[in-house]
């Protein structure tokens, strides 16, 4: 039985620069495009040109894509022709073959927030897409509020609908603008369009996700016949985001029945750099990942308890409803003190380590391990550091470098306007080969911001280690988390750091002390020996 083609269209550069806070440069834009044609998306839309400087200059130097590049628009306002229209003109000028127009079919919003008569928002539709049709361009009609519209005046909404696919709208998109309208009604209306006259491989699905049920509801457009999907990597998008393409994509190609009824221009082979396109996001909006996000999650494959190591060592299936491999992503056996010598082992596999069942330093391990969470790490989320104390007790840890000593000053002073100021300066001494090597740093940044003391010990540490310089060259930090473990005047401090390298792998590594600076000192110390024993050679 042949498969039905689903068509994935990703708004992220468009719709997900509407979250709070994202403002992508043009560099940025082109590398998510990108990022996205390699995976197989079928419509880049790169945003909406002439709304802002950034828009329009990745249109003037748009990528060359397998995807559909679209622009993003609004039909034309009412007292003025299409082809007098300023607004409706800047997305043409674009140059796209594919253009997608935003319009009411809300009673409400037509009246209110446009302050019209229906049958001119109605005519505006319909002269909008036929002109865009005139000029040699896919249109594609993306209908605003349409299931409350629906909800409140079904004629009027599909009046809307069908001047738009009358007209020669290649796609009609069913959006659910305020994200308030559930899966199975999503379903229902979506099938009363298609029994209205409106075939579903002409429809799509616009969903945002104020409930949690962006992807649920676009699903069960899928399912009622919808045939076109728009989202976002990491479900990035106004208020609470969009349909999530990170767990819709897998959810198509691996899971039943979608997998044996639906295919996609995303390719097996392809949805194993998901994670990867995820991560990049990410990095590229300086947000930390979010661990338990499906499919693409650090924790999405993590088995913490002994039970469930134990069954994941006979076979994954007991406890993982897909391969993580098949998106990219890596199973993990966290260590913690609920951990058992199943989850050990598992782990040490993991870090190429092997020990058998049995061996006498499996216990030791364990006890360490335990005896340090109770002096307040944190082995379940610090793998990396969890493998180099592995390694050190077996045995199998190389020594890369040697800290002798460091120091840190704290200055305040008064700068030129003034007003005080912070500076940090750190002082770190290596011994690399047998020779000492003495490293300052100051924190302040290119804009004389003082970045603190943290910042002047990684600097100063990662600045001279010799013939490992090369290393870590591409690796930096992008997390830091500070918790207090015992409160008091003898408080605890532990500090967890994320480090990323130009791979795209991340690791976390934990330090703890009395001393924040310590704890954090000891932290980066095992964030850069685990990069070293991945690059510079394993014990």
């Amino acid at each position: 039985m042949s498969k039905t083609r689903l068509c994935l269209y990703d708004t992220t550069l468009r719709d997900g620069q509407q979250t709070q806070g994202v403002q992508f440069s043009t560099p940025e834009k082109q590398t998510i495009a990108a990022t996205l044609d390699a995976l197989g998306i079928d419509y880049i839309e790169g945003g909406w040109p002439g709304a802002n400087p950034t828009d329009s200059a990745f249109f003037d130097a748009a990528p060359e894509t397998r995807a559909r590049l679209t622009a993003f628009g609004m039909t034309k306002r009412a007292g003025r022709s299409a082809e007098n229209d300023d607004v409706l003109a800047a997305v043409l000028n674009a140059g796209t073959s594919s253009v997608c127009l935003v319009g009411k079919t809300h009673e409400f919003h037509v009246e209110t927030a446009l302050g019209i008569t229906l049958g001119e928002n109605a005519e505006n539709i319909v002269r909008s897409i036929a002109y865009i049709r005139d000029q040699g361009r896919e249109a594609l009609f993306d209908a605003e509020h349409f299931f409350d519209g629906f909800k409140a005046n079904p004629d009027y909404a599909l009046t809307c609908l069908r001047g738009a696919y009358e007209a020669g709208a290649r796609w009609i998109v069913l959006c659910d603008t305020n994200g308030g309208t559930l899966p199975q009604e999503i379903y229902e209306i979506t099938r009363a369009v298609i029994a209205a006259g409106i075939p579903g491989d002409r429809l799509g699905i616009h969903t945002h996700n104020d409930t949690e049920n962006a992807v649920a509801g676009s699903l069960a457009a899928v399912d009622a016949g919808a045939r076109q999907i728009q989202g976002t990597l990491n479900g990035l998008g106004e208020r609470c985001g969009n349909a999530n393409l990170t767990a819709l994509i897998p959810t198509l190609l691996l899971k039943e029945p979608y997998a044996s009824l639906y295919e996609t221009g995303v390719t097996r082979e392809a949805l194993t750099q998901l994670t990867r396109a995820s991560r990049l996001l990410d990095e590229i909006l300086n947000r930390v990942p979010l661990k338990q996000a499906a499919y693409v999650g650090a924790s999405a494959f993590a088995h913490k308890a002994g039970l469930h190591a134990s069954a994941i060592l006979k076979d994954p299936t007991t406890y993982e409803h897909i391969p993580p491999e098949a998106v990219g992503n890596a199973r993990i056996i966290p260590m913690s003190n609920q951990a058992g010598q199943s989850n050990l082992r598992r782990r040490l596999i993991e870090a190429g380590i092997e020990v058998e069942a049995g061996d006498p330093a499996l216990p030791r391990i364990l006890e360490e391990i335990k005896a340090r969470e109770d002096r307040g790490y944190t082995y379940d989320s610090a793998q990396a550091s969890f493998e180099l104390l592995a390694r050190d007790l077996l045995g199998r840890m190389p020594e890369f470098f040697e800290v002798k000593r460091y120091k840190v000053t704290v200055e305040r002073r008064k700068n030129k306007y003034n007003r005080m100021v912070s500076l940090s300066e750190a002082v770190v001494v290596v011994k690399v080969d047998g020779e000492k090597k003495l490293s300052v740093s100051e924190s302040l940044d290119e804009q004389g911001t003082d970045r603190g003391p943290v910042n002047a010990l990684a600097q100063a540490l990662a600045k001279d280690l010799g013939r490992y310089q090369a290393a870590i060259e591409d690796m930096h930090l992008v997390d830091f988390k500070v918790r207090i473990t015992q409160g008091g005047t003898e408080a605890v401090t532990r500090v967890i750091i994320d480090s990323q390298d130009g791979q795209g792998r991340r690791w976390s590594t934990v330090g703890v002390s009395a001393n924040i600076v310590d704890a954090s000192f000891e932290a980066l110390i095992d964030a850069i020996n685990w990069k070293l024993l991945r690059d510079a050679g394993e014990a």
